[in-house]
């Protein structure tokens, strides 16, 4: 039976609490390992196809049983949060993970190197393996918000998997500060496809961070390439490390990481894309934009996949307040929900016009927005054709 935690209240006596999810938050630790499948199966059986049964698994299963499984919108009481939040076992989880995605690029490398495969199945490895290091950047997400040092060194760590080192610098002080604005270049616009967010996103957020960093050392009397730059320090390690795979496995590593980081960081190209589609922040009256609400993220209480994801999805809490553990993230009432788990988002994403059918409408028709397309975030080149289609007097979708 999982931990109870109780506290006599003042007002509202006594209160409890048990996390029903508290031992399954451990199915996390399995995730970046998943990809090893794959090759346990070719060991197997010797066929090269069952190599792509991690990929087939994380875009079709996992979809199907956020489906099939459905939401938790279950919230602990905030008086119990202080010690939810300082129970170790959360934090131990995420310590736990950034070991397994070094062993398992290694351990793909490894497999890719020593063995006399297809292109085909070389492109699918790469594919694989980058998909699962960008969980990386998932858990250098939980770990980067936090205030201790151990924390915040382990997300630098983990950062080298994917060779995205620049990602907490750029997300916390950056992303954070802009999200739901137009200035924001990690946050998607209504009409604008995965695609061209992806060339406007990554370049945007490497450079973000880069400026962000030199001012913080520009503060301290230290030069941008002096080694306090948190983000030359992660790129270092990825260096070693991808380069020691090349050293050991040969040319076939060259093309093999190439692919792995790509796709490694289209994976948060693709978090980031669904994640703030078409939101948009109000300027007040001093000209500033307002408090980051939660109704400026899309939010998802899907349980296969929050459990994978460290609770990724209740991405409306944890842009309100950034520094809550993931244990401790809560739902709202009224706030944008998406359709499936990132995952199944992830493949609707890919296929733009099918994601502009689904999400346009649930966008214009959110609460706070009402189909006023003053309050959403649109793309300057669609803007002229989104408000042809859509800026009417009465809303009225054209099928």
């Amino acid at each position: 039976m999982s931990r109870l935690y109780t506290l006599e209240h003042p007002d509202k006596g006594l209160i409890q609490y048990r996390d029903r999810k508290r031992y399954l938050w451990m199915s996390s630790l399995f995730m970046p390992v998943f990809p090893l499948l794959g090759i346990a199966l070719y060991f197997t059986w010797g066929q090269e196809w069952l190599l792509a049964v991690p990929l087939l698994a994380t875009y079709i299963i996992i979809p199907f049983l956020d489906h099939a499984l459905g939401s938790d919108e279950n919230n602990p009481p905030e008086e119990i949060v202080p010690q939810l939040e300082q129970d170790l076992y959360y934090r131990v989880l995420t310590w736990l993970t950034v070991p397994m995605h070094f062993l398992v690029l290694i351990a793909i490398a490894w497999f890719v190197g020593t063995r006399d495969l297809s292109l085909v199945s070389v492109l699918v490895m790469a594919i694989t393996a980058g998909s699962y290091s960008g969980l990386g950047i998932n858990t250098a997400h939980e770990l980067g918000h936090k205030k201790t040092a151990f924390e915040r060194w382990l997300a630098k760590v983990v950062l080298a998997v994917p060779a995205y080192g620049h990602f907490c610098i750029e997300h916390n002080r950056g992303h954070h500060r802009d999200v739901a604005t137009p200035e924001d270049p990690a946050s998607a616009r209504m009409g604008e496809s995965i695609y061209r967010f992806m060339l406007r996103e990554i370049p945007g957020a490497f450079l973000r961070g880069w400026q962000v960093e030199k001012e913080r050392l520009s503060r301290r009397g230290k030069s941008a390439w002096s080694l306090d730059n948190d983000i030359l320090q992660s790129y270092a390690i990825s260096l070693v490390l991808q380069g020691s795979l090349i050293v050991l496995f040969g040319w076939i590593m060259l093309p093999f990481l190439l692919v792995h980081n790509v796709w490694a960081w289209f994976q948060l190209t693709s978090a980031n894309y669904i994640e703030h589609y078409g939101l948009l922040r109000q300027r007040e009256a001093n000209g500033r934009y307002e408090r980051c609400k939660p109704h400026h993220s899309w939010n998802a209480n899907y349980i296969f996949s929050n459990l994978l994801l460290f609770h990724l999805e209740r991405h409306s809490d944890h842009h309100a307040n950034p520094t809550r553990r993931y244990q401790s993230l809560r739902n709202f009432d009224d706030i944008p929900e998406l359709p499936n788990g990132y995952y199944g988002m992830y493949l609707l994403a890919y296929v733009p016009w099918l994601w502009f059918r689904v999400m346009d409408r649930r966008l214009l028709d959110l609460p706070h927005i009402n189909g006023d397309l003053g309050k959403i975030n649109i793309d300057p080149e669609r803007s002229a054709r989104i408000h042809a289609r859509y800026g009417r007097s009465e809303y009225k979708m054209i099928e």
